[in-house]
């Protein structure tokens, strides 16, 4: 259950005054977005202004270190993760934005001196402070901080109650929730919500007095993008000043790109998707990222296929890594997605790729069967050959691990074998009687598992 949260209506418990001056929302309609998860560092998630009253970072700064406030800054704080005297230093990194869409967030209220969370559906239009990774932080015009919506943005019920009507242009299919970009901005490339064709780079950090501006009407083209992973391909895409798009669940930043729709080369305008085809990495998500934002409702590893109309990329599931343990004999790890892997059958020419026959090649990790080290411990001298050996028999002497003992018809030379052939320490039996120790090639007596044990 959601709670609607629309531009312009007061919170019924907020962290400070909603008419105290601290930010101002503006009317937006809310866009389309391609999928219902949108990484920090898409270029055009967020809008901007020329206005610059959007955000008061340091009037929220004020209330928050006035001793006077003391209770709902620990509670503030608590809820965003941080000590109540790093305040300051949080807020230096923030940036104020406008959402572009309606944007799913975990909400606070202040109530009996807590921060009391609960999920939200903020309205495009209103104005919030971002963190280095893009990721919702603080409703400006109220400070309740804001943390990564946490359920599944497919099965959400949205209430719109306590003066929060439907608004205008709702669209279920429109709804979206913010990852954290796979890294730390410099800058956040912005659309200006009066004027779409001006863009707004704004520092990490700023306010608005140190934006630039840009055409966003002007055409970037698609880059190659196949071999790289998807961590790579979107953070080139991102600083072409285009959004990566995916079909269904958001792949590992680890999996290996294969196609891009529209292909290479084409030209698109400012903050138009790319939709990625990946393969591999069916471990889960990447090593960054993963904060706050859960996987859709599929069970199995990412398997991003082309949007429709797509060629030359594999469709989701069709390419994976070999598995390890086939046998179930060793407990190797299978090989990292970062490794380099077989080129697929379905992707010639392209590098990184992983195979397309699971299994049709054993880990590199592996050893061929037959090339375990042998056994460090030395073979029992308990197992003599069937005959007695006589009083004046020569002492044992121990065979070395690396071979197994041998049975001799005849008696040992004078001089000592070479390396690698031993004997035993038994005297030869009778020719006549049938010799009724264990033949060589039987299972060697150090206890040595055989090829088989390994299969």
């Amino acid at each position: 259950m959601v709670k609607a949260v629309a531009v312009g209506v007061p919170s019924l418990a907020p962290f400070f005054d909603e008419h105290s001056g601290l930010g101002q929302d503006a009317q937006v309609r809310s866009r389309p977005a391609h999928g219902g998860l949108q990484q920090g560092d898409t270029p055009g998630l967020y809008g901007g202004s020329k206005q610059p009253t959007l955000c008061d970072v340091e009037r929220l700064e004020q209330f928050l270190t006035d001793p006077a406030n003391e209770r709902k800054a620990q509670a503030w704080a608590r809820a965003l993760g941080i000590a109540r005297e790093e305040i300051p230093d949080y807020l230096e990194r923030l940036t104020p934005v406008l959402l572009r869409h309606d944007t799913l967030v975990k909400n606070h209220d202040y109530k009996k001196g807590k921060a009391v969370p609960y999920d939200s559906l903020l309205q495009a239009g209103i104005a919030i402070l971002v963190d280095p990774r893009g990721l919702p932080a603080a409703k400006c015009s109220c400070g309740n901080p804001l943390r990564p919506f946490q359920g599944d943005t497919s099965r959400i019920s949205v209430r719109f109650e306590d003066g929060n009507k439907k608004w205008r242009g709702y669209e279920r299919s429109s709804v979206v929730a913010v990852r954290p970009a796979s890294r730390t901005l410099d800058r956040i490339a912005l659309v200006d919500v009066h004027t779409p064709e001006r863009g707004i780079n704004r520092p990490v950090g700023t306010t608005g007095e140190d934006d630039s501006a840009f055409d966003t009407r002007k055409r970037r083209a698609v880059p190659n993008l196949a071999g790289t992973t998807f961590g790579q391909a979107s953070r080139r895409l991102a600083d072409a000043g285009l959004a990566a798009g995916y079909d269904g669940q958001v792949p590992p930043d680890a999996a290996r790109v294969t196609a891009t729709d529209p292909p290479a080369g084409t030209e698109l305008r400012f903050g138009e998707y790319v939709t990625l085809s990946v393969a591999g990495g069916e471990s889960g998500r990447g090593q960054e990222g993963t904060s706050g934002v859960p996987p859709e409702k599929s069970s199995k590893g990412p398997s991003v296929g082309p949007s429709e109309g797509t060629s030359g990329g594999t469709t989701g599931g069709t390419t994976t890594p070999p598995s390890s343990g086939s046998s179930g004999a060793t407990s190797t790890p299978p090989p990292s997605s970062d490794g380099p892997k077989p080129p697929s059958s379905g992707t010639s020419g392209t590098p990184g790729m992983p195979g397309t026959s699971p299994g049709s090649q054993p880990p590199a990790s592996d050893p061929p069967p037959g090339s375990r080290p042998p056994s460090p411990d030395p073979p029992p001298a308990s197992e003599p050959a069937a005959a007695s050996p006589p009083a004046d028999a020569p002492p044992a002497s121990v065979p070395p691990a690396s071979s197994p003992p041998q049975v001799t018809s005849a008696r040992p030379p004078s001089d000592p074998p070479p390396p690698g052939t031993p004997v035993t320490t038994s005297a030869p039996p009778p020719t006549s009687a049938p010799v009724t120790s264990e033949p060589a090639g039987s299972e060697p007596a150090s206890g040595e598992p055989t090829v088989g044990a390994f299969l």
